[in-house]
């Protein structure tokens, strides 16, 4: 019996005292907090680790909080506190000698994880009527895998089945109990307890490593207008939408520092004077947006009330107040309805908005925005900003954690490396795979990347060196924002184009780039944008940065551009078969090679002509796809790479 179950067994919980009593959980994990900051014990219920340095900005604030308190057995809340205290401090003096402990510590995200799992796990037990650890038998650890295979209805009813992953997590929790059972103070699992053989968690959850990318790339019929919109927004709307954003700003600051109204009459000579300049001046008083008539009528204001459309603090404003009293509608009713009917009304923003071209093209040039409430104003600039991770995030690769970690100022000096040759570059931050912090790496872009990541510091509210450009967002929710605008009635006055319903997310668009990348030339980025320059300028980055981000886009992009060559290589190998020979200078070769496999395949069978299998067919093709070259009319298959070079200003010339 090891020690601390000879403790258990002879003394009880009262006996033992957990080695990480007292421990300051960042000073153990090496984690580093401001100065001041509170800092979370071992004994806490809550672990909070909001303020710890480095944490990546896609982590939101529940994400960074370590919650026992929903474990319903109080002595579990320990083993749960010890377990994540060995995950997050491996090499302290109690977990080291543990033989099947973790050598490494897990990330904060990590071991979130692992904790939502067990309390899980803890929660099933206690709801089986098991107050012990050392009651669990294999049997029960079955039985909490199939409980985590399957989704359930509110009655109970099985509706669908969960992911490989999950039944990993439910099996690692297990795992987990056992692996470090010596570490527990209050309760232990037997040590006799050995499910699934020994077997890993993955292995079973069936959980398979490698294999195909299962993340679809996106249809041309969405990539196209999305990318199309959201050029049109970050390129020709910019500066309007930059100005209109900055105004609406100076007005509402201007607002807030005006006085407050008196108890007293209100200020007639000076909203008589402002009412009198929207009359002389044909300018139209500030209309309400529908939601706060809809309040209005709903505080008692009759739906044909002339004043309802008026936004009568707009007109305070203007007249030196903060906001207009109800009590002073009664005075100044007459004079409001005069000029109303004199001027009418209108959204206060964007009512001399400039003339730009429609993104459809054409000669007739048109208002880029009809007028706006300030509320539609800041919503613009929400559109415009997801409009700049579309762009970033479609035509750089970048992942989600990548674009989150941007920061004002990443924007590096455009380098000129010959004369009308420039070169774009953003710092950024690799958070994915790294230690805490991040690693500090650089993106080669081209130049509307470079100008909507501008146009994102400009619209920021606070442009300080080192703010986060984005920060934290759910790219679901801003597109499905960005997607309505688009077909709504603003984005169809300006000839976008509708984007058809569909699953986006940024997995998705930086899978359709490395496929775009791949597929060169005929690829839907190669219409939007000169794909030479997507292409060249990228590279640079992969070449910069060997093993950088950029690095592991291109491996992917490899990896497909492999995929492609061998399916076309199959598809022309069908058509010898069926009579149909390659043309051009290397079709002698060509045609013999596809007879050898041809020949190879046929071998052995039982009768003429019948292939063992696809897989073989394709594995003796591999080596000649590797040698395969997509060209702007045709393909080039040429095992020597001279002759190809000298091939190619005769097709250039075609």
């Amino acid at each position: 019996m090891t020690t601390a179950s000879a403790a258990l067994a002879a003394g009880g919980d009262q006996h033992r005292r957990s080695p990480f009593s007292g421990a300051d959980i960042c000073a153990e994990a090496g984690l580093r907090l401001p100065p001041g900051t509170s800092r979370p014990m071992f004994e806490h219920q809550v672990w909070d680790f909001t303020a710890v340095i480095g944490l990546p900005a896609q982590l939101a604030a529940s994400g960074r909080r370590l919650d026992f308190t929903t474990i319903t057995s109080p002595r579990w809340r320990l083993v749960a506190k010890e377990l994540m205290f060995a995950l997050l401090v491996p090499r302290h003096d109690s977990v080291v000698v543990l033989p099947r402990a973790l050598r490494a510590p897990l990330h904060l995200v990590s071991c979130r994880q692992r904790l939502h799992e067990t309390i899980r796990l803890l929660n099933w037990l206690t709801g089986r009527g098991i107050t012990s650890l050392a009651q669990m038998h294999i049997q029960h650890c079955e039985e909490y895998l199939v409980h985590r295979s399957h989704r359930y209805a509110g009655d109970g009813q099985v509706t669908g089945d969960l992911s490989p992953a999950t039944r990993r997590s439910a099996a690692q929790a297990i795992l987990d109990l056992i692996s470090y059972r010596d570490l527990f103070t209050t309760d232990q699992v037997g040590e006799d307890l050995r499910p699934w053989s020994g077997r890993s968690s993955s292995a079973v959850g069936g959980l398979r490593s490698g294999g195909q990318n299962k993340t679809p790339p996106l249809a041309g019929e969405i990539l196209q207008p999305m990318l199309g919109a959201a050029l049109y927004l970050a390129g020709t709307l910019a500066p309007h939408i930059v100005t209109l954003t900055r105004q609406t700003r100076t007005v509402r600051r201007a607002a807030r520092l005006l006085p407050k109204p008196g108890a007293g009459n209100p200020p007639a000579s000076q909203l008589i004077t402002t009412l009198d300049c929207h009359i002389q001046g044909g300018i139209p008083l500030p209309q309400l947006t529908g939601y706060d008539m809809d309040e209005r009528i709903a505080a008692g204001w009759a739906p044909d009330d002339p004043v309802l459309p008026v936004s009568l603090n707009q007109l305070a404003i203007e007249a030196g107040v903060r906001e207009f009293p109800h009590a002073w509608l009664a005075s100044l009713r007459p004079a409001i309805q005069a000029a109303l009917t004199q001027a009418g009304t209108c959204p206060p923003f964007g009512r001399d908005a400039a003339i730009v071209s429609p993104a459809a093209g054409g000669g007739t040039q048109i208002p880029w925005t009809l007028p706006l409430h300030s509320r539609e104003v800041t919503e613009l600039a929400g559109i415009a900003r997801t409009a700049v991770i579309v762009v970033v995030a479609a035509v750089s690769g970048m992942r989600a954690s990548e674009l989150m970690e941007l920061k004002i100022g990443c924007r590096l000096p455009v380098e000129e490396i010959a004369p009308g040759l420039a070169r774009y570059r953003l710092d950024g931050t690799i958070v994915k795979g790294q230690p805490l912090g991040g690693t500090t790496d650089q993106w080669v872009v081209i130049e509307p990347v470079y100008r909507a990541v501008e146009l994102a510091e400009q619209l920021h509210d606070d442009p300080r060196d080192g703010a986060l450009l984005l920060g934290r967002f759910s790219f679901s929710a801003r597109y499905r924002s960005f997607r309505e605008w688009v077909n709504g009635p603003a984005g169809q006055r300006l000839g976008l184009s509708p984007i058809p319903g569909g699953h986006v997310n940024l997995r998705i668009l930086r899978r359709t780039l490395a496929q775009e990348l791949a597929y060169r030339p005929g690829g839907l980025l190669a219409a939007r944008i000169h794909l030479k320059h997507v292409s060249v300028a990228t590279t640079e980055g992969y070449a910069s940065r060997p093993g950088g981000a950029q690095a592991r886009l291109l491996a992917e992009v490899n990896a497909h551009e492999a995929e492609r060559n061998l399916q076309l290589v199959l598809e022309e190998f069908r058509n010898y078969q069926h009579g149909v020979l390659p043309a051009g200078p290397g079709a002698g070769e060509l045609a013999g090679f596809f007879a050898h496999v041809d020949g190879q395949t046929a071998a052995g069978a039982q009768a003429p002509r019948v292939q063992r299998s696809e897989r073989e067919i394709l594995n003796l093709l591999s080596k000649r796809a590797a040698t395969l070259h997509l060209g702007v009319a045709n393909y080039c298959s040429l095992k020597d790479r001279c002759r190809a070079v000298a091939v190619l200003p005769v097709v250039a010339g075609m």
